[in-house]
């Protein structure tokens, strides 16, 4: 579909009781801008277009973070507002890529990837928000920026290294391919379903005898290092902010090893000691920067530690007593809208998506079908496998994409990586309006009915699970975190130091 944003603007936010949208626009917005001429011409549209002064009112009386964005560039305001949203996606995209592609200071770039991320953010609110976008096209849009950051990044880092002599390039203007680098996005991330405000998770492995034809001297701490300039360009906050937070735990046994490791070693390690949680991490795995080829070679190799051959209903168990110690640890068992986590308590989108990703693991290594990173693609091939119900499917289906546009909403206000609903009446209920519900009993009906299906969907699956206490009680060391039941066995049992002896448990998987 075309067309400006503001003629497809099909809802808006609840503004709070007795505000006006004239008042605020003007008091919020227009009257705090330095730029007269910015000012008056989007005071003018706001005046001729009463859906886009409904959508920005209601921005700006539920969102800091996005009103302080607005205040700092109402240019690009104006823009998202009067052009298409796919075309100023693109020409964001395509602007920052050129910018990246020249000869710039480490300090030019993050500046402008800080300013590239601002104005992405803020489009893509404004289309989400708007009923312009659905939930796909939003993580697609917010994958293509963190993709474009990681790219960029990586490539000014190489470059830089090849001036310095450290490492030669087959192709400064592609510096990736030969490098022996591979940088593979994991999670949401790495299936093209990222968060509004999320964490990055990526995992950097170097090929040594490649990195050794390209001039590499010490391969590991030379890639080490490359690999922390990558994430400072990315993660430190200047003032202009930060791009992307980014998390690097998700690589193997990341308490005693570097933050780029030897794909020999990676290799190793999975095939030898890999859990059920890396193997479900690896279904999202996906090279975006680096030597691109390398990294799917790198995939494809893995593929028998991901998809194992015979059904492993073990997994179901595995997976199941993850999600259980994440609800227990984190204090989500019950389902209640004040304090709710719409990812980790019952009836969320930690629920949905283990429910694909346990059936994946179970049954994917004889149905290649089943092997895709998108949870609401593998619903509809769960479909077409007749492992799931059309009516599971859909029912799955809306409220995933109902509980991701909620959690996005939630990220929206300040720009923070939470899934937790407010637990103040007060804040509730304008969050309720901010997510377009006219009150917070609203809200708590459409909240509990999707929390409900889910979790009654969840519960078929997983209905057959074994407890996760012996009869001494609680003895659970799977994740990375300890369980507080575990830890109170071990205590009845005579440890008299519990937390040591789960961390021991835990590492006899690494041998």
């Amino acid at each position: 579909m075309t067309g400006q944003l503001c003629d497809r603007l099909e809802a808006a936010p609840v503004l709070p009781a007795k505000a006006s949208a004239a008042a605020l626009l003007k008091r919020e917005l227009i009257e705090r801008l330095h730029d007269e001429v910015a000012a008056h011409a989007l005071q003018a549209h706001l005046a001729t277009h009463p859906r886009s002064a409904a959508l920005v009112a209601g921005v700006l009386a539920h969102s800091p973070f996005l009103t302080q964005v607005m205040r700092f560039d109402p240019a690009g305001l104006l823009a998202s507002l009067t052009e298409a949203p796919e075309m100023r996606r693109d020409a964001l995209l395509a602007a920052i890529a050129a910018f990246g592609a020249g000869d710039c200071e480490t300090s030019d770039l993050m500046r402008e990837l800080r300013r590239f991320r601002r104005a992405m953010a803020l489009l893509i609110a404004l289309a989400d928000i708007g009923g312009v976008w659905d939930v796909e096209a939003v993580t697609a849009a917010l994958t293509a920026t963190a993709d474009m950051a990681t790219k960029l990044a990586t490539d000014h880092a190489l470059r830089q290294a090849a001036d310095l002599g450290r490492i030669n390039l087959a192709d400064a203007a592609d510096p990736g391919p030969g490098s022996g680098l591979v940088v593979l996005a994991l999670g949401k991330h790495g299936a093209g379903e990222l968060n509004y405000s999320s964490d990055i998770d990526i995992v950097v492995f170097f090929d040594p005898e490649a990195a050794e034809a390209a001039g590499v001297r010490e391969p590991s701490s030379f890639f080490v290092r490359l690999t922390q300039q990558i994430a400072r360009i990315i993660q430190e906050r200047t003032p202009d902010g930060y791009v992307f937070r980014v998390d690097l735990r998700l690589r193997p046994d990341p308490a005693s090893t570097h933050v780029a490791i030897a794909l020999p070693s990676a290799y190793s390690y999975y095939e030898t000691v890999g859990q059920n949680w890396e193997r479900a991490a690896m279904i999202k795995a996906r090279p975006i920067a680096g030597d691109a080829e390398l990294g799917r070679r790198f995939l494809r190799d893995l593929s028998p530690f991901i998809w194992r051959k015979y059904f492993d209903f073990a997994t179901i168990a595995d997976i199941h007593a993850m999600k259980r110690q994440i609800q227990t640890v984190k204090g989500h068992e019950t389902i209640a809208v004040a304090g709710h986590n719409v990812k980790l308590g019952r009836g969320g989108i930690r629920e949905i998506e283990f429910f694909v990703q346990t059936q994946q693991l179970v049954f994917g290594g004889r149905r290649p079908a089943l092997r895709g990173p998108r949870t609401i693609d593998m619903l509809g091939e769960l479909t077409k496998e007749n492992w799931i119900s059309p009516q599971a499917r859909d029912e799955l289906t809306e409220s995933y994409c109902w509980l991701r546009t909620i959690e996005h909403r939630l990220q929206m206000r300040n720009d923070e990586q939470t899934q937790t609903l407010p637990a103040e009446a007060k804040d509730l209920e304008a969050f309720a309006r901010f997510c377009g519900y006219p009150s917070t009993l609203a809200f708590d009906k459409a909240l509990t009915a999707h929390a409900r299906r889910v979790e009654s969907h969840y519960a078929l699956l997983f209905e057959d699970a074994p407890s996760l206490a012996s009869d001494a009680g609680a003895l659970s060391f799977t994740g990375t975190e300890d369980d507080p039941e575990t830890l109170e066995t071990l205590r009845k049992l005579g440890f008299r130091q519990p937390s040591v002896a789960a961390e021991t448990v835990r590492g006899w998987h690494f041998g």
